[in-house]
Order: C-alpha cells, then structure tokens, then sequence
C-alpha cells in the first residue's frame, strides 16, 4: 500500500493519471500541455514552450518510468504515446479519493471513464 500513496503523492502524477483515465492513449506532448493548463490554472492555448518542456522533461525522466515501473502505464519515447495499462485497477480507487481534493476545478468535476 505505500507504493500507492508514493505513486499518488505528487499531483503531476495525479494529473497526468486523471487524463490518462479520460483519455486512454495521449502524447507526452499533450500531457505536459494539459497538466501545465491545470497547474496555472489557464488554457491550453496559453501553456509557454519553456513551462511545456520543462514539464515534458520532469514527465519522462521521474514520473513516466515510475508510473511505467510500477505496471500502471506503458510508453514509448519514439511515437511519444502514454497509455493506461491494467495496474491502474489497484491506483484508481485511491486515485477517486483525492479528485474531490484537488485545487483543479476541471478535475473535481470529471468522472472516470472506467466508473
């Protein structure tokens, strides 16, 4: 159980999940897109190059191969696809909990396409 509070302590993490359930298959690209929108609270449109990259850097190096360890997503550096695998099974009831929680008005109001 402590590999699931690791996995869900940090909210980039929990950002990059919470899409991934709504939208099973993404691109790194549009990852680092929508968590930035949300953690600055602004659109998509508005999301600068700098933030994107730095964000797509933290994405791949820390939280991807994590995530990726742990059996919950799969991804591939070439394509740039994420995707949801069957781990997220044991992270997604835990995962529900905190989406009340979460400063995000866009991610409190969402549902889970597997609920």
């Amino acid at each position: 159980m402590a590999h699931v509070y690791r996995l869900l302590g940090e909210s980039r993490r929990r950002y990059l999940l919470y899409q991934l359930l709504d939208e099973p298959c993404v691109t790194i690209d549009d990852l680092a897109t929508q968590i930035v929108a949300w953690e600055r609270g602004q659109s998509t449109d508005a999301v600068d190059e700098e933030t994107h990259q730095r964000v797509c850097i933290s994405l791949v190096h820390v939280h991807l191969p994590m995530l990726a360890d742990h059996g919950v997503v799969e991804y591939d550096l070439r394509s740039g696809d994420v995707v949801l695998t069957d781990g997220i099974d044991e992270l997604e009831p835990m995962l529900e909990q905190f989406r009340p929680t979460e400063a995000v008005a866009e991610i409190k109001q969402q549902t889970s396409a597997s609920a």
